[in-house]
């Protein structure tokens, strides 16, 4: 396996590994361990190129510094991109993308991400042990997705009450982008509270089960952007949130799981309160798989009880964050930035005292 650094301002470590035996070719980025070992998922796509894939590991691997700064977690930001389909799935090839997880000597953990299950985790951890969310019974927190799921539906309720002074959501239409592990799981939460569902994805047996499941009305995936909604909710991949699409939504309320939604942070975060939409920054909403994980590293090990408890307190994280964004006339993307921000200095402060 060939592994080379590549340098990144304001990441503390970028690397890519290429292993032709194995047909690995994947990066690893750390963008900052200041509160905590960096933690993030690791995820398998067909990118278009190279630089496609290593603009999304730094992007994500940012995106969790601020998401478990904001959390309190205790760890630091980081994520992993393999580069090929789904298809090209082997033990081999998880295998020898643990050795490039275990080259970082810990600075970097992995866990699930698109395309990457705890099957595959197995295989990784053959070689690493730096590897969570793996199942109870070899000591870790299972599958993320609910986790997440649960998270984005408590801050998605905030996000409602602020919008529309009430959190109810019954006879609410939700705009569905993605109804994989998290977007299903979501949906269900919604549906039980009497919310319609208006769905989009690109896997046909996920907007089967959509519509038998959840009773979900099916549109085209470019159409979920006109879909007249109360809620735009994004849970597959980033960057829907753009000059193209957020002058076409008709919605109160943006809530979902994906990371990275908005393509310029500042620039489609002012577009959105320019137009009167509440967006729920991404990476507070989505919070609730790596606190989920997080809870590997406390003393004592994973605990169900006290996972939950602190995923339920993204709600009130949320509702901070859209009284500041109101109080100072600014958008909630940049209130979220503040207390991450601040958060980060303390941790910073705190190893130099």
């Amino acid at each position: 396996m060939k592994i080379t650094l590549i340098e990144k301002a304001g990441w503390e470590k970028v690397a890519r590994a290429e292993d032709p035996e194995s047909g690995l070719l994947a990066f690893i980025a750390v963008h900052d361990s200041t509160l905590g070992p960096a933690l993030g998922g690791m995820r398998l796509w067909a990118y278009d190129s190279e630089d496609a894939a290593l603009t999304d590991v730094l992007r994500l691997s940012r995106g969790m510094t601020f998401k478990s700064s904001v959390a309190r977690t205790g760890l630091g930001g980081g994520k992993s991109v393999i580069i090929a389909p789904a298809s090209a799935k082997t033990p081999e090839l998880f295998q020898a993308m643990g050795r490039f997880v275990e080259s970082f000597e810990g600075k970097y953990t992995t866990a699930e991400d698109v395309n990457v299950g705890i099957a595959d985790l197995l295989e990784v951890r053959k070689e690493t042990s730096h590897v969570t969310g793996l199942p109870a019974d070899l000591g870790g927190s299972g599958n993320p997705s609910p986790a997440t799921a649960r998270g984005c539906f408590v801050g998605l309720k905030a996000a409602v009450g602020a919008a529309f002074g009430s959190e109810d959501l019954n006879g609410k239409v939700v705009a569905l982008q993605g109804t994989g592990s998290v977007g299903m799981i979501l949906g269900k939460f919604l549906v039980d509270e009497g919310a319609k569902l208006v769905v989009c994805d690109v896997n046909q047996a996920n907007l089967d089960r959509a519509v038998a499941e959840l009773g979900a009305t099916v549109v085209e995936p470019d159409a979920i952007y006109d879909v007249d909604c109360d809620i735009y909710a994004p849970c597959a991949l980033g960057a829907t949130l753009n000059d193209d699409t957020i002058p076409r939504l008709k919605c109160k309320v943006v809530a979902g799981a994906a990371n990275n939604q908005l393509l310029d942070e500042n620039v489609h975060a002012q577009q959105l309160l320019d137009r009167g939409i509440l967006y729920t920054p991404d990476y507070v909403l989505n919070a609730g798989g790596i606190i989920n994980v997080s809870i590997e590293f406390d003393e004592g090990g994973f605990d169900e009880a006290r996972a939950s408890k602190k995923i339920d307190n993204i709600h009130e994280a949320l509702v901070e964050i859209f009284a500041t964004a109101k109080a100072q006339g600014i958008t909630t993307h940049a209130a979220a930035q503040q207390i991450a921000e601040t958060n980060l200095k303390e941790g910073a402060a705190a190893q130099t005292a």
